[in-house]
This record gives C-alpha cells, structure tokens and sequence, in this order.
C-alpha cells in the first residue's frame, strides 16, 4: 500500500547599437504612471510566525483523504533527550550553504475553538526554482488555503523552534507569505499521480534557486545514477521524529522495471521514479527519504529531477523505494507557473492594451475563456510599443515600453516596499528595432530575456540577469524582417522552453521556432509551419502567456473588424498548436498597442 510522504508537523501588477545600457537613467519626460497597484500581502510578520508557531504543534498529515492510508505520526521534533539521529534514513547532516534553495512549508489552520483537536497544522519541504516561486508536491497543495493560514521559510537549515513564551526562533531564516497556489490539475489523490505543485511567495526571497530538470533529460533517470534527497523529514522507522536539521541522502535512480517489479501497477510509468537501495526492512542497511521529506527536491547534476512523492509505511519495508514525481514529465506545467506573473496574479495571463485617440491604457483580466471589463491605467500617450514581462521575476507584472520621441526603451516595475512604480531607461535609440519581444526565459536559466530584431534583419537575445538588466546581446540569426509579426511569451508546446510565433509579410504562413532553452544560433529549432494567416484576416496579435489557466501558453489574433479571438494552445508543435478559436469581443478595433 502506498502512503503520501508528508509529516504532521512537528516540532502585481503590476545597444542601443550594440549592448544594453547597464546604468540607472530617468526618462527626459515623465515615464507614464500605471493607476492598478497589485495586491499586496495582508499578514503581518507575527502573523507569519504565528502560523509556523501552531503549524509546528500540529499533528496533522498534509494530502490525506479518505481514499486513502495515511500515517499515523506524532508531532514532536528530535529534540532533548532523544536519541534520534538527525538525518533522512541512512543520510547525513547538509548546511543550507550545501542546499541554499531548500525550503520549509508550514501549514496552520486555527479552527477557533478552545478544542485544538479540530486545528489542522503540517509541514512539507519544497525547492526554491524563481525568487517566488517554490516546487513541491500537489499533496501538500491541494484542498489547502496556503494563502490565508500558510507560511514558508528560507535561508536556514534549522527547523523553527518556540520557547514557553511562544516566541519563534527561525534561527537565521526568512518567513514569506504565500501569495498563490498551483497544483497540477490532474492530480489524484487516490493514486497520488502528478503529484506537483508551485506555490508562489509574494516576495521575492534571497535564496539561491535551483533549476527543474528538462523535459528532454533522460540521463538523469538512468538505472544506476546517482541522486541526492533533501529534507527534514523522519528519520527512523521506529519513531516519529524527524530532523531538527536539514539532511540529505544518496541514492541510486532505479529502472522502471525495478519499480514495477515492487509496486506493481501502483508506480505509474513515466510520471513516476523510484530510487534508492532496496529497503532492508529495518533502519540499518536502508536509505529512504520519509515522512517529513515529502514535496523535497531530488537533485541530479544540481537539477531536480524528482519531487518527494510517496513511499511504504514507516519507510523500511523489505525491497521498497522512495518514489517521486518525474519532473521531466512535469516541466512542461510546472513551468508556466514559474513564468505565470499577471496583473491580477491568479494564475491567468492578463491582457494590457491601448485605445489609439485617448491614448488611454486599460487592462483586462482573464477568466479563462474570455475577458473582464476594463481598468484604466491612465495616460500612454508618447510610447509605440508597450510589453508584459517580469523582467525582476518579483513576481508583480512589470512593463517595457519604447518612447516615440527617441526610441529609448523603459522599464517601470512595482516595488512592494515602497508600494510604487520606479522607471528605468534600459535601451537607447531603439527607434530603428523592427520588433521587441519579452517571451519571458529563451536561455534556459529561468531568468527573463530580451529579444529584438533590428533594421537589418538580425534577431538579437539580450540575456537577462533577473534585476532589470541584461548581460551582453547575443546574435542569434538574420533574416527576421521577412515578418511583420513577432510574438512569444511562454511555452506553446509544453516542453518547458519559451518558443516564438513569426508572421510572414509575403505569404501570411504563421510559423512556430520552438525553444531549445540555449542561447546563440540554437536558441530556436527550425521553424514549423502552423496556419496561413494573411493580414485581411487579421491584423493585431498578441501573446501574453497562459490566459486560460491550463499550463500551455496562448495567443490572441484580432480581425480588421477588431474582434479579437482566443487561440488556447495545445501543446502541440504542429497545425494543430491552437484549438478553435473563441471570440472573446468586437470591440478591439479601438487598440493600436497590446501588451
């Protein structure tokens, strides 16, 4: 029988001729001013405290459901007299300098009553992938509201503790307010498959992030390959305590077969691996990541290549494995969350436009399959391109912005201290650029880029730092005037790897360039041919990300006549890459700019 590993816990919105300007410089004129601020969080430090404070008497088992077993734990950390040695079964001690992306998820749901039977407090590990974004499993996600009674700590590899008077003690670590949740959308709790989840901070944290493993990894999953676990879960078969400090294990990834061969139809190939020695049924001789570890990372060549999922009773059962979620089979929806800032910042891609005589910018939030009224942002008179992105990955929507005048291009993002817009000069003379594009990370190190094409038809990369500035250009090929549309943001075929849409001016053929997360002449694979759509059939597009809320990104088209049409993407690299079309209004003729 399969259990769940998680542990009762214990114990908005938002060079130049040759390179980027790398310098601070204000606008010649008044930079426009957005009016919509994001939300910003509600709980107070004390707040977040309180929450790991209760989270860490609680008893209870994150992911339990009728459905099925769950375990039967205490709650009290290794601490005092015991004897318990602080590491995963058969693992070791880790710093956080080792792990400096580890992450502790604590979970208090207060009901209220004098009765603290009826509170509900866990713990769960997670990885730190984006300075707001942190990877788990969907056990420890689903059904819960992370936002209101969840807390999650980085920066130590200490788990908190409380003295008499209930004061916490982080010991060197930094609380953060979970701001939304994300877990896969097929995940069963009964089979636990798909078992991910991405839990947003709504600040950004000072942790060091690790990268998820690519959809194209096989290596890292080959029979034999050495694998670390990370977590602070249980650390003997025969007591429910876990680890006061973080731990990590060694262990060999097994074949499918192997898994197979133990747990029978109960391991789902392809969304699953199982690693680690065959447990020898006692806590000598076995090495297995436990209750406490679960939603922690499995790290191959400092990629995670698996996400803690579930295991057998107390860990040690003769011939079991550690299972976890194959995070190559899951990149392609994890991703899209890493990269899913929007305005409203529920998970939808939002859409930002201008009308063409008021000069007025609105933005309209996504309901999935179509769009909300209007809110005003105010004047934009002055600019011709204005752009959607995260360039700061704060997890707050920024936007990139040419000047008419000089063709100086802008940065303005919000800053949560201060709870305002700061504006950057990022680019001069830009006047010239054929297109600019924010597609969001094009080199595969999660950070957000910088694209255009200049008058001579070369397409350029301007590697982002995460900051609001950029590393030194880098080219990537010639030719890119033949299209009067360039669009991308985000991942149109699900292999985790941001892609472009090109329009030839010719023909109208659309084409898609799919992502090889690299930079240089190999950023993109060659170009697949997707629709014919001339410019009496529409003459605006825009490409904002996943406006549906599905984990694939999608794309907008609108007529001469301006009704703007949805194509919600598939996932799919071939003419099949959007579904039907869905209008989502008539009224579109009015933009000349989309964000």
């Amino acid at each position: 029988m399969r259990f769940g590993l998680p542990i009762a816990a214990a114990g908005v919105a938002a060079a130049v001729a040759a390179a980027l300007l790398t310098s601070s410089a204000g606008a010649a004129t008044a930079a426009p001013t957005p009016t919509v601020k994001p939300a910003t969080s509600s709980a107070s430090l004390a707040e977040l405290e309180r929450r790991v404070a209760g989270a860490v008497a609680g008893d209870d088992t994150a992911g339990e459901t009728a459905a099925k077993s769950s375990y039967s734990t205490s709650t009290s950390s290794s601490s005092g007299d015991s004897t318990v040695s602080p590491m995963v079964i058969g693992g070791t001690e880790t710093t956080i300098t080792s792990a400096p992306w580890m992450a502790q998820l604590w979970y208090y749901d207060d009901q209220g009553t004098a009765d603290e039977a009826d509170d509900l407090g866990f713990f769960c590990g997670g990885a730190v992938v984006a300075p707001t974004k942190i990877l788990t499993a969907a056990h420890c996600v689903k059904g819960y509201d992370w936002y209101n009674y969840g807390a999650v700590v980085t920066g130590t590899a200490q788990l908190p503790t409380t003295d008499d008077a209930g004061n916490t003690d982080l010991h060197g670590g930094t609380v953060s307010l979970p701001h939304r949740q994300w877990n896969h959308p097929s995940y069963s709790s009964t089979t636990i498959d798909n078992d991910i989840a991405v839990v947003t901070l709504a600040n950004s944290v000072k942790a060091t992030p690790i990268r998820m493993t690519t959809s194209g990894d096989t290596a890292s999953y080959a029979a034999g390959t050495s694998a670390k676990v990370y977590g602070w879960g249980r650390t003997s078969s025969t007591s429910q305590d876990v680890s006061e400090t973080l731990k990590t294990a060694t262990l060999p990834i097994q074949s499918d077969t192997t898994c197979t061969g133990y747990y029978g139809t109960e391991f789902i190939k392809g969304h699953m691996v199982c690693a680690g020695p065959p447990a020898s049924g006692s806590d000598s001789g076995t090495t297995s990541a436990c209750n406490g570890d679960s939603g922690g990372p499995l790290v191959v060549n400092n990629r995670i290549v698996g996400v803690v999922s579930w295991g057998v009773q107390d860990c040690v059962a003769e011939g079991a494995y550690s299972v976890f979620s194959k995070v190559r089979s899951y990149v392609g929806a994890a991703y899209p969350r890493v990269d899913d800032t929007n305005i409203s910042g529920d998970h939808k891609a939002d859409l930002w436009v201008r009308n063409s005589s008021t000069k007025t910018g609105y933005s309209k939030n996504s309901n999935g399959s179509s769009f909300a009224a209007r809110v005003s942002w105010g004047n934009w008179s002055g600019v011709n391109v204005v752009l959607q992105t995260d360039l700061d990955r704060d997890g707050y929507q920024d936007l990139v912005y040419r000047r008419s005048s000089d063709g100086d291009l802008f940065w303005t993002h919000y800053v949560p201290s201060t709870n305002s817009w700061s504006t950057r000069k990022i680019a001069d003379n830009w006047a010239s650029r054929t297109r600019i594009v924010t597609p969001g990370d094009v080199t595969g190190d999660y950070l957000p880029d910088l694209l255009s094409v200049d008058s001579a038809g070369y397409l350029w990369i301007y590697p982002g730092k995460g900051n609001g500035y950029f590393a030194t250009r880098v080219k990537v090929g010639y030719g890119w005037n033949q299209y009067n549309s360039l669009r991308a943001h985000g991942d149109f075929t699900g292999d985790g790897k941001t892609d472009l849409i090109a329009r030839a001016k010719s023909t109208g053929y659309v084409y898609l360039y799919k992502g090889t997360g690299k930079s240089g002449t190999g950023a993109f694979s060659s170009r697949i041919k997707v629709r014919t759509w001339s410019s009496t059939t529409y003459n605006a597009f825009d490409a904002v990300g996943d406006i549906s809320g599905d984990g694939r990104a999608d794309f907008l088209a609108r007529t001469p006549g301006g009704t703007l049409y949805l194509y919600k993407g598939t996932g799919k690299a071939t003419s099949e890459i959007f579904a039907t079309r869905i209008s989502v209004g008539t009224d579109f003729k009015q933009y000349d700019i989309f964000g």
